[in-house]
């Protein structure tokens, strides 16, 4: 058996909000099946947006052409790993900035090295939200995955929490059971695929 790894992002400013705690219960669960994780605090960070400048096209070496922020960095962590877990607060019914930034960013790169660079690899969402919008959150962020070629694993509901203040996720029975049930698929799937 080989050594798997997981990263995820919390695309949340909160360093320990909903979103971030929703993401270790999920981590969580990974460690338990020996798989290794690591958390990457991507939200309140200096990330920007991708330019439409194509010099991913013309250079080809999986990087994107910006150096001003850390995007070079995590997109390497996401070729490296096995598994990618994408975490966002609902904003306007939609992702965090940061983590559009990843989507595009990342999402262009791979396209312009051929589209292999994430395909086969295991790919989760993971929302809070207050209310409501939160579908619409969950979809970006695997709208980005399946067209990446990636495997998206199911959990027993959408995996989000409905949670407002930070800490709110530990009051959601059901959004916990979904987080963890998610962590024990994607475990699974894992193995199964790459192991």
């Amino acid at each position: 058996m080989i050594d798997l790894k997981v990263i995820a992002f919390n695309g949340s400013p909160r360093i320990n909000g909903n979103t971030a705690q929703s993401l270790q219960l999920v981590l969580a669960e990974l460690e338990k099946e020996g798989i290794e994780t690591e958390f990457i605090q991507l939200g309140g960070r200096k990330v920007f947006g991708c330019l439409a400048c194509g010099k991913c096209y013309e250079k080809k070496d999986n990087h994107c052409i910006r150096q001003d922020d850390e995007m070079n960095t995590f997109i390497q962590k996401m070729i490296e790993a096995d598994g990618i877990i994408i975490g966002s607060p609902t904003y306007f019914s939609n992702v965090s900035s940061e983590v559009k930034a990843l989507i595009d960013r990342c999402g262009f790169v791979a396209k312009a090295n051929g589209g292999d660079m994430l395909r086969g690899k295991v790919g989760a969402a993971v929302v809070a939200v207050r209310r409501a919008g939160a579908t619409f959150t969950y979809s970006a962020i695997n709208f980005f995955f399946g067209i990446a070629e990636m495997i998206i694993p199911s959990s027993s509901y959408w995996n989000m929490t409905l949670a407002l203040n930070p800490g709110d996720v530990q009051k959601d029975e059901e959004g916990i059971q979904t987080f963890l049930t998610l962590g024990k698929n994607m475990a699974k799937l894992l193995k199964q695929v790459r192991g």
